[in-house]
């Protein structure tokens, strides 16, 4: 195991501890996955010459936000879309976001836009549990970085690699990320700083697409973000507590 990848459980907060568990032990079984997936990237930057390039999260609930949505997901997905969201992420993840495989399926049969699964992968046989135009890989909690990057794109997926400091970064950047989103949230504390895109996008390459992840809760927050090079915002908490069409609205209108 690679040393950078050796999560130990006391290294993170206890509800993170909690999912990492939960998904090591989720088993899938299915035949192999093929894609014709959504370009991720041409969508962001076809709304980016417009409006704030937006991923706005289907969420129901998580350990970080009180409460939960029972909105119909695939509702909620087309009013985001409406309100001018470039591309979408559901969550899939079962026991503490209160997600599913087979919401994902729904909301991608109902919109137009690149569908981002957002799970705890962590091994090969995980990615076959549905399709979508992207993946999420967190490179804190993956062994072997390249080899299922490698495997995510064999099946047509497109890859969003999830990072949290400079080393995960170096990391991402060597596996062969070409997406790669910095999350604001470190989650061994499951605080939240702006700062944490800011000091690693000058470290990531020109070729690289970033993604800023976490924390973005108001106009100014996204503003802020794209002029430290975001090429889009994956957004949750701020779209999913209200209204989400008027919330991706006021959160993908230029400042």
């Amino acid at each position: 195991m690679d040393s950078e990848t050796a999560v130990e459980s006391g290294d993170l907060a206890p509800a993170v501890a909690s999912i990492l568990a939960d998904a090591r032990e989720r088993s899938v079984k299915g035949e192999r996955v093929s894609v014709r997936s959504r370009s991720l990237l041409d969508r962001l930057a076809a709304v980016g010459a417009e409006r704030v390039p937006v991923i706005a999260e289907v969420k129901p609930t998580s350990p970080t936000t009180d409460g939960a949505r029972t909105d119909d997901p695939v509702a909620l997905a087309r009013r985001m879309v409406s309100g001018g969201a470039a591309a979408l992420s559901v969550l899939t993840e079962p026991e503490h976001f209160g997600g599913s495989t087979e919401t994902l399926e729904r909301v991608r049969s109902a919109v137009d836009v690149p569908v981002l699964r957002k799970d705890f992968i962590l091994r090969e046989a995980q990615l076959d549990a549905v399709e979508a135009d992207v993946v999420l890989l967190i490179a804190r909690f993956v062994e072997d970085l390249s080899g299922l990057l490698a495997a995510a794109r064999d099946r047509g997926f497109q890859v969003l690699v999830e990072v949290h400091t400079e080393s995960e970064l170096e990391r991402a950047v060597e596996a062969g990320a070409t997406i790669i989103g910095i999350n604001n949230r470190d989650l061994a504390r499951l605080e939240v700083e702006l700062e944490t895109f800011e000091r690693l996008a000058p470290h990531a390459p020109d070729d690289v697409a970033l993604i800023a992840e976490s924390g973005i809760t108001t106009p100014a927050d996204a503003a802020r973000m794209r002029r430290a090079g975001a090429d889009g915002l994956l957004i949750g908490s701020a779209i999913m507590d209200g209204d989400v069409e008027t919330n991706t609205q006021r959160l993908t209108r230029r400042a």
